[in-house]
């Protein structure tokens, strides 16, 4: 399954290297900013009252969300991993306009029934993520492209939040201004992906330190998955905690300040940018490191450092030596900076140490569907078990269990991993087999 070399591209040897990283990180991170607000307007109010069968109108809209976003990620396992450079931007043009789509019929159809246009709003956009990262990956400037991808959906968060809310001082119903929200991003998305459409493909220099990256059939991922199970299942589980904890963050970061006595349009931008802007500058920094397995042991560093921040800044908020601000700030710190690597430069690493022929994008997509999954039994926990428990109880609590557990779970993963390159190596064999030497 080796790539044809008269098709690939030259413009990438013609281009000035610097220029063609900025031009990378714009597009990527305009496209996924942009995405975001098909999805996150939704955030950005409470339905405060609305209740049906018993449980909150708002969780119901998230669950219903998450639902089609992890079963979106079911599907893209195929659909990234399989997908062509061709396909991509195509592929993203028609989630796009099947999320919008939805975000009307939701604004049109009254509650309850609308509940299930949010769930055929998220079934698109799970897609997306692994389809603008098969761009992105391969590249000896991958750390730094992937920062700023990453970084998008840390900005983003906040910022489409307090679009969202300034649309509704606008005197836009809660119910349109998802719609409105989106409408808003569309002119920039179609800029932003044009220009991710017109990156050249991986020169011969990335293709050599990075090695070259191919779509993967059904046989690929499972001799993937198969060869390094321990670390996989390990990575999968910690993985699968820390979106769930992510996700609580991000989608009810408003009812958590509101409680804390912190309420206005501009406090989730003032929070979450300066996470993008730290996260963007120390993984961006990786990408000085040409060792694949040093960069991934520095990953993994990263990773475990924003654990430790978080928990101990939770724990200087509950002694009421930091803000709530302070404390939601860190702890998105923290978070993001084990979150980000998860997203990309983790595998991207681990592929060009072991010289593996495959795409990031299927094992990021993998393990977003149980991550989106987990972040609906969530909920439901939170609704049915919890219900009377504050959010930002729930949320302290949350980061004492879940980021300790993923600490021990990636600290396992790592191990595992350098066990392998140390007792293995790694080589092509015939035809695109990989062979392994004792």
């Amino acid at each position: 399954m080796s790539a044809d070399p008269a098709k690939k591209p030259t413009a990438a040897k013609s281009t000035h290297p610097i220029f063609l990283t900025l031009w990378a990180c714009v597009a990527a991170f305009g496209t996924y900013t942009c995405m975001y607000a098909l999805r996150k307007g939704i955030t950005a109010t409470t339905f405060e009252g609305m209740a049906f069968w018993g449980v909150n109108y708002k969780i119901l809209l998230i669950t219903a969300q998450i639902f089609g976003y992890a079963l979106s990620k079911l599907i893209g396992i195929r659909v990234v991993s399989e997908a062509k450079p061709g396909q991509r931007g195509w592929y993203i043009v028609v989630l796009v306009l099947i999320a919008g789509l939805s975000l009307w019929l939701f604004a049109i159809v009254p509650a309850p029934y609308n509940i299930v246009f949010l769930f055929l709003n998220g079934l698109p956009l799970g897609m997306i993520y692994g389809l603008v990262l098969g761009y992105l990956e391969g590249r000896k400037q991958t750390d730094v492209l992937v920062a700023a991808l990453t970084a998008s959906f840390i900005f983003a968060s906040g910022f489409v939040k307090t679009v969202g809310l300034t649309v509704l001082g606008w005197g836009v119903s809660e119910f349109y201004m998802p719609l409105y929200t989106a409408l808003l991003f569309v002119p920039f998305m179609a800029i932003f992906l044009f220009m991710l459409i017109k990156l050249p493909r991986p020169s011969a220099e990335d293709i050599a330190l990075r090695t070259e990256r191919l779509p993967m059939n059904k046989e690929r991922r499972r001799h993937f998955v198969q060869l390094f199970l321990p670390g996989v299942l390990l990575f999968i589980f910690g993985y699968v905690l820390l979106t769930v904890l992510r996700d609580f963050r991000d989608n009810f970061g408003p009812e958590v300040l509101k409680e804390l006595g912190v309420a206005n349009a501009g406090v989730f931008t003032k929070i979450e940018t300066p996470i993008a802007i730290l996260i963007l500058i120390i993984i961006a920094s990786l990408a000085q490191i040409k060792d694949n397995f040093q960069a991934f042991t520095w990953v993994n560093v990263i990773t475990f450092g924003g654990v430790v921040m978080a928990i101990i800044c939770t724990w200087l908020f509950q002694l009421g030596l930091i803000n709530p601000i302070a404390w939601m700030l860190i702890v998105g710190a923290g978070m993001y900076m084990a979150y980000v690597p998860a997203n990309g430069i983790y595998f991207d690493r681990l592929m060009a140490t072991f010289k593996y022929p495959g795409t990031v994008g299927f094992v990021v997509t993998m393990a977003d569907y149980y991550g989106y999954m987990g972040s609906v039994v969530l909920l439901l926990y939170k609704n049915f078990g919890q219900a009377n428990i504050k959010y930002s109880t729930f949320l302290i609590y949350a980061v004492y269990i879940v980021l300790g557990l993923y600490g021990l779970s990636m600290t396992a993963a790592y191990f595992y991993f350098r066990k392998e390159v140390q007792s293995r190596k790694f080589v092509m064999g015939g035809g695109d087999t990989l062979q392994i030497k004792a």
